[in-house]
Formats: C-alpha cells, sequence, structure tokens
C-alpha cells in the first residue's frame, strides 16, 4: 500500500514535509503526484493533504483516511469530488496551537496597551503615553471554543484578562476562568461589553460573514477586533465603515478574502489596521509529522482516529 502527498504547495514546501513524514513513517511507498494507472490508484491507503486540487482524490478505490496537514478544512469540502465515504482528520498540531496563543496574546498586548498606537506616534516623533488599564479591566471575547479558541481563552485568562469565550457547541458555563457562552442573545451580550474580540471560529457556512454591518453596530464602540481564523468571516467594505466611523478602534487582520493581500488593497494603507501576512500560527511539519503517523497508526489497529471532521458541520 502506498502514501499519497499531495497539495497547493511548492516542490520545496512539498520536498521538506516528505522529509520530516519520512522520519516519522520509515519504510512506507510514497506517491507525490496523481497516480498514473490503475494499479498505482488502487494502491493508494491514506491520502495526507494540503488543499489539493479539486478531483485529485477520486479514483482512489482503497482509500482509508483523507490526512489533512492544515487546521482548516473549509477549502476541502468544498471539492465536490471528495470521496464520501472516506474518514477526513485535520490537523491539530501542538506548535500550531502554541503560536496562535502567542499571536494572540501579542494583539492583545498591542490593544490593550495601546502599543500598536505609540508604534504609529513613533513616525511623527509624538510622545504620549496611553492610558493604562489593568488585565481584569479589559474585557475579551473569543469566539470558538475549539482546539485553538480554547487554547488562547484559557491562556489570557490565566493571564488575568476578564475572558468570554462563544461557541455553537454547549459546554460547561465556567471552564478553567473562562466565561462560557452559546446562543444570539449571550452573544449580543457579550460583544456589546467585550473591549476586544478574537475570532478563532471555523469557517462554515453559517459563519461565512459573520462579521457584517449589523455585527460590528452590536459591539462596544471603540472595540478591536483580532482575526486569526478565516478572512470569509469578515466583510472587508464593512469592516471599513465600522473602522471609518470609529465604532471600531482597531482591527488586527492575519486572514483575508484574497491571499495574497493585493497590493492596491485599502488594509495596507488604513491607520487603524494591522495586516498580517497569515503567519499567526503556521503549521509546524516537525510535530504535524509525528501526529499524522499516531492517526495513520490508529487506522490501522482500527482505533478512532484523532481530530475527525463532521462534515456536516464542517470541521
Amino acid at each position: 500500500m502506498a502514501l499519497l502527498l499531495t497539495g497547493r504547495w511548492d516542490a520545496a514546501e512539498r520536498d521538506a514535509w516528505l522529509a520530516h513524514l519520512q522520519q516519522a513513517l520509515p519504510g512506507e511507498q510514497w506517491l507525490l503526484d496523481a497516480p498514473r494507472d490503475a494499479a498505482e490508484a488502487a494502491a493508494v491507503e491514506v491520502a495526507i493533504v494540503a488543499n489539493p486540487a479539486h478531483g485529485v482524490l477520486q479514483g482512489l478505490p482503497n482509500l482509508r483516511l483523507i490526512q489533512s496537514v492544515w487546521a482548516g478544512v473549509d477549502k476541502l469540502l468544498t471539492d465536490p469530488t471528495l470521496p464520501a465515504g472516506v474518514p477526513l482528520a485535520r490537523m491539530v498540531d501542538p506548535a500550531m496551537n502554541e503560536a496562535m496563543v502567542q499571536t494572540a496574546l501579542w494583539a492583545l498586548l498591542g490593544l490593550h496597551r495601546g502599543f500598536l498606537e505609540v508604534q504609529a506616534q513613533q513616525q511623527q516623533a509624538l510622545w504620549r503615553q496611553p492610558e493604562q488599564l489593568r488585565a481584569h479591566e479589559w474585557q475579551v471575547l473569543v469566539l470558538g471554543l475549539g482546539e485553538l479558541g480554547g487554547r488562547v481563552a484559557r491562556t489570557l485568562s490565566s493571564l488575568g484578562y476578564a475572558v468570554s469565550g462563544w461557541s455553537t457547541t454547549m459546554r460547561p458555563a465556567q471552564q478553567d476562568g473562562v466565561n462560557c457562552l452559546q446562543g444570539e442573545a449571550a452573544l449580543a451580550q457579550a460583544l456589546a461589553a467585550a473591549d476586544t474580540v478574537i475570532n478563532l471560529l471555523p469557517l462554515t457556512e453559517s459563519t461565512r460573514g459573520f462579521f457584517n454591518a449589523a455585527r460590528f453596530a452590536q459591539m462596544k464602540r471603540g472595540a478591536s477586533l483580532v482575526n486569526l481564523a478565516r478572512g470569509a468571516h469578515v466583510l472587508e467594505a464593512d469592516l471599513l465603515a465600522a473602522l471609518d466611523a470609529r465604532q471600531l478602534s482597531h482591527a488586527v487582520l492575519d486572514v483575508f478574502t484574497v491571499e495574497p493581500l493585493p497590493a492596491e488593497h485599502a488594509f495596507w494603507r488604513h491607520a487603524h489596521i494591522t495586516v498580517l501576512p497569515h503567519t499567526a500560527a503556521q503549521t509546524d511539519p516537525r510535530s504535524a509529522a509525528a501526529v499524522v503517523a499516531a492517526n495513520l497508526q490508529a487506522l490501522r489497529s482500527s482505533q478512532p482516529l484523532a481530530h475527525r471532521v463532521e462534515r456536516q458541520r464542517g470541521y
């Protein structure tokens, strides 16, 4: 049996992944291109993928697992030819989780302590000290309490911030100091109270365009947004309007509708937007390869797969 490695990446990135995967999975047979004939197609047992082109995974009669090396599978699920009966697992990389916490904390400190504002003042040689509020005086709302959002919310709470978390999944009212919320009424109240909203929701049909004019109007005037999830969560024109009206004070954006962000895009030059080049938390092949190896072992020993995607939910 063979393992198919395929994705939208250049040869150097693919080869780097292959080296780490071969180290974690010695002795395996690998295919790096679409099967050339029926015999090669029949040999593929597992596809390890990075948002592959549509159609690549069809015609593999013995495929038993599709393992994504990215955390998000929204693009993968748009492929109408994706084999319906084959388990799909997303990547939950411990190193990626740690990096996401670091980025969320950096953004929150920049907003809460006024460091992003001070950085802009440097361009004007302007000496002006921002107000120094204590952490517990700064209300934080984390949207999405899965692997990434849950880690971020718990870490910020442990550092003294007043943290609420909202998700579509029922959870205990309190988890490790985080006030857990569900439902639209609770969301509206939390948005009205939060000084910073950190978005780590999965992208589904129900969350696409989640941040629109109506949602921004629900937010506390002068609040800030940190989007570390998907660009499609935010209606860009509505965000620009909310910032220009000062309904929002600042947005830290790591993800965009079109990536790379076009050079002519208004976000690049907006005084109240901080642009990150989709670098908040990148999958680390060194640790991710071990996650892939563990799921392959689980498959072959008929054990439950880790981080299996519920296709109807979209994550």
